[in-house]
């Protein structure tokens, strides 16, 4: 009787201690990471007072260099953490371009999988029971043409790279789908990014002599910043909100097509 009754406390309502056990961990490690200041690692003056460091490192253990990397981006895209962006150029910057985006790529995709793998077995299934009938005419239309949908959303530079990751979760999209949807659809921006990474020195350095130019005029609201976001250009942006309408073009067919039958 008593396990009877046990069981229904962790199933009868759609959520169970165990399943929500991942997503309690992943929130004490993101908590974590604030409280003990492992953010201010993840900025351009970090990076800036590490450079020479960094780059020494990367020329002695390479290998071993880009597996921490790797590693790293996981990390940070499966607990959603903020610097992925700031990740990606100074791998571009360190390892060269092409190398950093494919590493980029499969790190982030794996790191998407983890968190959409949490986000599905932990939360994603109960709300779907619980969902009400228009969220389930969402869940399938959404699956009707995930591929599609998924690869709009990694495309198009709108919506918050974690928000992408774990909102499929909750619309039944398949783990296949979804990890080839992130595949394919990070290529672009991901490999943007590590090619701007190629001219990181030379912003690196001028921000530099301006900081120090500051320090030397004997100022006190110097900063040593820079926003990476401000190297993506508008032709950029339009680049890729136009792959985001190639990739919703199948979804646009389909539905011309039912509308002559």
């Amino acid at each position: 009787m008593d396990k009877l009754t046990d069981r229904k406390q962790a199933t009868g309502k759609g959520f169970s201690v165990r399943k929500l056990f991942p997503v309690l961990l992943i929130l004490m490690a993101i908590a974590a990471f604030f409280i003990f200041g492992l953010d201010e690692y993840l900025t351009f003056r970090a990076l800036s007072e590490n450079r020479d460091r960094l780059i020494e490192f990367v020329t002695a253990n390479y290998v071993a260099a880009a597996l921490l990397y790797m590693g790293l981006y996981v990390v940070i895209v499966a607990l959603s953490l903020p610097g992925g962006a700031l990740m990606t150029v100074t791998g571009g910057f360190l390892f060269g371009w092409v190398a950093a985006g494919l590493m980029t790529v499969f790190a982030a995709t794996i790191g998407a999988t983890l968190l959409f793998l949490i986000a599905a077995t932990s939360l994603g299934e109960p709300l779907r029971k619980k969902a009400g009938p228009k969220l389930k005419k969402l869940e399938e239309g959404f699956a009707e043409n995930a591929l599609s949908y998924l690869l709009f959303l990694r495309l198009v530079p709108l919506f918050p790279f974690w928000l992408v990751n774990i909102a499929p979760a909750f619309l039944g999209v398949k783990l296949r789908t979804y990890i080839v949807g992130t595949f394919f659809g990070i290529i672009p921006g991901t490999f943007v990014f590590a090619y701007l990474g190629g001219g990181l020195d030379s912003i690196i350095r001028e921000q530099q002599s301006v900081y120090q130019a500051c320090v030397d005029a004997g100022r006190t609201d110097c900063v040593l910043d820079f926003k990476i976001t401000s190297l993506v250009t508008p032709e950029i942006i339009l680049s890729f909100c136009a792959l985001g309408v190639i990739a919703l073009l199948p979804v646009v067919i389909k539905k011309l097509r039912k509308q002559k039958i």
